[in-house]
């Protein structure tokens, strides 16, 4: 095993000579055009220094950053917030907490700094981050009487139930049974959480008066609207996107990227939507919302570390974190996202995204992710095959097995 915080080496340095510095990124994370330009910063202050940048695929990546750091290759490598953890706690990430006032620290958004950390060191760098927002029909909303988004689940509830009185069988939310992303919204905004550590050991927290409000707002907002969606599956299956675009539904709960999909598949309702932060049970407040996205890291065996360091450094920068920003995700180094602001979906995401957060901090969650047992329990909620508290103690009951494993 490769200790974390070794990987300088004799080749490391930011002093150049002929060397190649190889960085992973995954399809779909940075324009190209981005990238570009900050390798040929890079390359500008390191002469007789190459980037090779090399776009990796989701599919099959486990396998394939396994392999690699366990045996050499990338000098910088993207992975996806939840996964930090997972290479982290078994040493095959270099520790860069020495490097973090370099990295622009002080502008990091919290949730992706917190995951990419691993006992008290930081082997994670921020990247980008995206969140859901509530996306609606403004035409549709008009006619129902609405003037304002709602600012709290009140408020919300009463427009739903204003929206299911419009004619032409329109479907006031698109919610999907197991979208269990949303749910945690609302167990957050219950002040619970997922589970909770004594040093290394975690336990779930579901169950509790907070997830069974979460479970018991789920179905209330689910009832109100008269969601025509399934109760069995998550919001892509079928791709919500999909079924919004057929034009009879009001608003769903998704990312600026599904409306995209909606307007291409559906060009006649360009421009008719707006969207909103996932409001909160206070009013006037925003409910807490998980921010997926990535961190960007250096493999401990990387004999380019103090290079990989100033690639790291580039990127951080205001000036390519605007570019991100512009491109329509949350920066993760900068907390000036005002690029995000020029479309409805990138205001209400970076109004959301202030009040961030992510999954327990723990390798063996990605265990429960695989087989998730919060989408078993609203699907069994959801159609009374089970009580509430049963719904809610099998689940917890499910979480816990899976965190206690060896």
């Amino acid at each position: 095993m490769i200790a974390a915080g070794c990987g300088g080496g004799s080749n490391s340095g930011s002093g150049g000579g002929d060397k190649t510095l190889t960085v992973w990124l995954m399809s779909g994370s940075a324009p190209d055009a981005t990238v570009a330009a900050i390798d040929k910063d890079f390359e500008d202050a390191h002469p007789g220094v190459k980037v090779k940048y090399e776009v990796q695929q989701w599919n099959g990546i486990g396998q394939k950053l396994t392999t690699a750091l366990t045996s050499g290759g990338p000098d910088v490598i993207e992975l996806g917030n939840t996964q930090v953890a997972q290479y982290s706690s078994t040493g095959t990430l270099l520790d860069v907490t020495d490097a973090v006032g370099d990295l622009n620290g002080s502008q990091w958004l919290s949730a992706l700094k917190d995951e990419g950390a691993w006992q008290g060191k930081q082997f994670g760098v921020p990247f980008y981050a995206a969140n859901r927002a509530v996306i609606y029909r403004t035409d549709l909303f008009q006619q129902a009487g609405i003037t304002a988004p709602p600012t709290s689940n009140d408020e919300w509830l009463a427009d739903l139930t204003k929206l299911k009185g419009l004619p032409g069988g329109i479907d006031p939310l698109y919610l999907p049974g197991q979208d269990w992303y949303v749910w945690l919204s609302f167990l957050w905004d219950q002040g619970g959480d997922l589970a909770t550590s004594s040093g290394d050991t975690w336990k779930s927290a579901i169950n509790s008066p907070a997830g069974k409000a979460a479970f018991e707002f789920y179905k209330k907002l689910g009832d109100t609207s008269g969601s025509p969606a399934p109760k069995d599956a998550d919001e892509a299956t079928p791709q919500q996107s999909d079924v919004v675009a057929k034009g009879t539904t009001a608003s769903f709960i998704g990312f600026g990227y599904e409306l995209a999909a909606v307007e291409k598949a559906n060009p006649a309702l360009k421009g008719k939507f707006g969207a909103f932060p996932i409001p909160s049970k206070t009013a006037g407040k925003t409910a807490p919302v998980f921010l997926g996205g990535s961190d960007l890291a250096i493999p401990a065996n990387s004999k380019n570390a103090d290079l990989a360091k100033d690639w790291l450094k580039i990127e951080t920068s205001a000036k390519y974190q605007g570019q991100l920003a512009a491109n329509g995700v949350v920066p993760g180094t900068s907390t000036d996202s005002s690029a995000l602001d020029s479309t409805a979906t990138g205001k209400a995401m970076a109004a959301g995204a202030k009040n961030g957060k992510g999954t327990p901090t723990t390798p063996k969650w990605a265990a429960v992710e695989a087989d998730n047992p919060i989408k078993a329990a609203l699907t069994a909620y959801l159609t009374g095959q089970k009580s509430l508290d049963q719904a809610v103690a099998d689940a917890d009951a499910a979480i816990n097995k899976s965190l206690s494993a060896s």
